[in-house]
């Protein structure tokens, strides 16, 4: 079923029984015509891999930052051996700290003790411990996702590879969002009317031009967005359009939008079982 009718929802307000009529009358009217994704090939083995990977840098993410941010209010010492490490080197030296135990500790390294003859617990320098070699652990899961993805675009998609300024990332971005039977897509346009990049008309009086579309799979239009970037920044006939566009008055963020457009037009092309 296609997403609920916006206008309806706002007159008639928001409740499972009225979703689910108005489910029904999008049936019976014709205006639910969508075909569902089958989810029983390669293609959903990738989205299980992707939500799993895209976990992974989430939250490999929050915890560089809360090794950053506990290094700022460490002690000096330990500040000081943490200062100027690249975001690259920081969960390797992190994990590599080695608390030491005594009874004269600093205070906030050594914060606790467990009864009055134990020796301080180096909590601040155990807590980064943990940190880097979390970071380190996630590193080692991305790197086994990414081999799986690797192997398993290749056998869904090789064609889509060989399209310039399209990664495995990409690839299984753009192969989740057509699902494991594309053939449910009408056309191309459909295509890129699902990826978010079909030009929604915004002309007024003598001005002729189209806004940006907010709607369809946000993943797959960020993966047409980098692949427009790739070619931008090393395909010299995607940056003599980016000129001639500009040179003809359109703004930067207009020729993007265009050129996500064709790049929407040839991925749908080398799909798997492309659509005609």
């Amino acid at each position: 079923m296609d997403r609920p009718n916006r206008q309806a929802r706002r007159r008639a307000g928001k409740s499972d029984p009225l979703d689910a009529v108005e489910a029904a009358r999008a049936a019976l009217s014709g205006r639910a015509c969508g075909a569902a994704k089958s989810r029983d090939g390669n293609v959903e083995a990738i989205r299980a891999l992707v939500v799993a990977k895209r976990s992974a840098r989430s939250a490999k993410i929050q915890a560089l930052n809360q090794i950053r941010h506990l290094s700022f209010t460490a002690p000096d010492g330990l500040r000081q051996r943490l200062a100027g490490v690249s975001r690259q080197q920081l969960a390797a030296r992190a994990g590599a700290l080695r608390p030491a135990t005594g009874e004269g500790a600093d205070p906030v390294i050594a914060a606790t003790k467990t009864s009055r003859k134990s020796s301080g617990v180096p909590t601040t320098m155990t807590a980064l411990r943990i940190l880097g070699r979390r970071v380190l652990a996630l590193d080692e899961e991305k790197a086994r996702i990414d081999a799986l993805l690797a192997v398993l675009v290749t056998q869904t998609a090789p064609q889509l590879l060989a399209v310039f300024g399209v990664g495995v990332d990409t690839a299984a971005a753009l192969l989740v969002t057509a699902g494991d039977n594309p053939g449910r897509l009408r056309s191309e346009a459909a295509w890129a009317h699902l990826c978010g990049t079909a030009p929604i008309p915004a002309s007024s009086g003598k001005v002729t031009r189209y806004r940006f579309n907010r709607g369809g799979d946000r993943q797959a239009n960020r993966a047409l967005w980098g692949i427009v970037i790739t070619r931008l920044r090393n395909d010299p006939r995607t940056r003599a359009d980016m000129a001639r566009r500009l040179a003809e008055g359109r703004s930067k963020p207009e020729v993007i939008r265009v050129l996500k457009r064709y790049v929407a037009r040839e991925a749908c092309h080398h799909l798997p079982r492309a659509l005609n």
